[in-house]
């Protein structure tokens, strides 16, 4: 999106679902800080507990003290995750946490095991070793061993990935929910690949860094089916309140104690990361949880979702020839632009630089232009993904109003409106304009 001219206006301050610019414009975030921002801009409990933590001068961290903030946060992630999911360990990033996940699932086999299997649309972080497990060709850096790929939501691939790897897979990682392509896995899919790791000694990973904390209307997605348990969830983004860099992998019991619970080994993760435990960035989480709860941030997206499913699928049906689809769950949902002027094949053929070899200029160029006129026009902010077929993402924070979020679907109407022609051709006039 900065590719094409987005990112110069200075915000001066930000509240709940607000963004307010210094030159005065009062622009509605329906990005939602692209999945950290649920709780809104600066939350007034998360901005109070970690001023308390401040002004209480709490050590923050020393990995040879006693600290009650880890084990709480512990304690507390124990206590509201399904099955024996029991054993945290909380590192800074979400990329940071796939990795912990991963470096665990092959401790648990010994290092005797050297293949993982990754979806083929999976985005996982941009490290070297998640960064092979995102599903992204282009992503050009040497990475982690062992890396086989099955298809999205698709058993008998991942039947078929299992059969060619015998006795050799470690480790299985998907998200139940991928918010970078708005898809989802069905429950028979993750309900299989359960059955089949438990009967194969997979660990299983369940990557909800994104999608955690209420996001599709469950406190995970996996929630939604009872008795479903992964080996090790990951969890990061609203985990900290959006003030908190923090992040998660939670294991079950057996798991963590099998790798990592002897006098030998008891420090091969927990000296991976510097800011391991620290203290204020705990605290946040602590209240940014419970937030989530006695809120009910789940209940508050399924509202959402009912203000934008009907909304969306009703412009779809308006405007044929410009949505080819909408999708989504709670309030997470993707819009994927279709259509544009035939020109722009052409265009995108001619394009300087890499822009020519993307097969999907043409669409980030046109999503990139309704994007434009929602906020120029109507002061809405929104952003498409880098992932899959790039749709266009509302993914409001779960404090917005309703009445907020239908008047973005509103304005998108009015956008559309327009018609994709005129747009593109007015947004590609103000972008080549500005470099003069």
């Amino acid at each position: 999106m900065t590719s094409f001219g987005f990112g110069r206006e200075l915000v001066d301050r930000a509240e709940g679902a607000y963004l307010l610019q210094r030159d005065g414009r009062r622009i509605l975030d329906l990005t939602g800080g692209v999945g950290v921002l649920s709780h809104g801009h600066n939350h007034p409990r998360i901005l109070a507990a970690r001023q308390r933590f401040a002004e209480q001068r709490r050590m923050e961290v020393h990995k040879t003290y006693f600290s009650p903030y880890v084990a709480a946060l512990g304690h507390n992630l124990a206590q509201l995750l399904p099955g024996d999911l029991t054993m945290s360990f909380l590192p800074n990033s979400g990329a940071e946490a796939v990795e912990g996940a991963v470096k665990l699932a092959y401790k648990y086999h010994g290092g005797k095991r050297h293949t993982i299997l990754r979806a083929d649309c999976g985005f996982h972080g941009k490290l070297l070793g998640s960064g092979g497990l995102t599903g992204q060709p282009h992503f050009a850096f040497p990475t982690i061993p062992g890396i086989a790929t099955f298809t999205y939501n698709d058993i008998s691939s991942v039947k078929q990935a299992i059969a060619e790897h015998s006795g050799d897979v470690y480790a299985l990682i998907v998200e139940p929910f991928s918010a970078s392509t708005v898809s989802w896995c069905d429950e028979d899919f993750l309900r299989e690949i359960r059955q089949l790791c438990t009967r194969h000694d997979i660990v299983l990973i369940f990557d909800e860094i994104y999608t955690g904390w209420g996001k599709t209307g469950e406190l995970f997605y996996f929630m939604r089916y009872p008795g479903l348990v992964p080996d090790v969830l990951t969890t990061s983004k609203a985990f900290g309140g959006g003030k908190s860099s923090i992040s998660a992998y939670v294991a079950r019991t057996k798991i963590f104690r099998k790798a990592y619970d002897n006098l030998g080994d008891a420090l091969l993760q927990s000296t991976s990361t510097t800011y391991y435990g620290f203290g204020e960035e705990c605290a946040t989480a602590i209240e940014a949880i419970a937030v989530v709860v006695e809120d009910d941030y789940p209940a508050k997206a399924r509202a959402l979702e009912r203000v934008l499913e009907p909304s969306l699928q009703r412009l779809a049906k308006q405007y044929p020839d410009a949505v080819g689809r909408v999708a989504g769950a709670g309030a997470l949902w993707g819009v994927f632009i279709d259509g544009g002027p035939a020109l722009l094949d052409l265009v995108a053929r001619l394009a300087p630089g890499g822009m020519a070899r993307d097969p999907q200029f043409k669409t980030k160029l046109v999503t990139c232009a309704v994007i434009n006129a929602l906020y120029e026009d109507h002061d809405i902010y929104t952003y498409y993904t880098l992932n899959g077929r790039n749709p266009l993402v509302i993914g409001p924070a779960l404090i917005t109003d309703p009445a907020d979020v239908q008047r973005g679907v509103d304005a998108l109407g009015a956008v559309l409106d327009q018609g994709l022609t005129r747009l593109v051709t007015r947004f590609v006039k103000q972008k080549v304009g500005s470099l003069w």
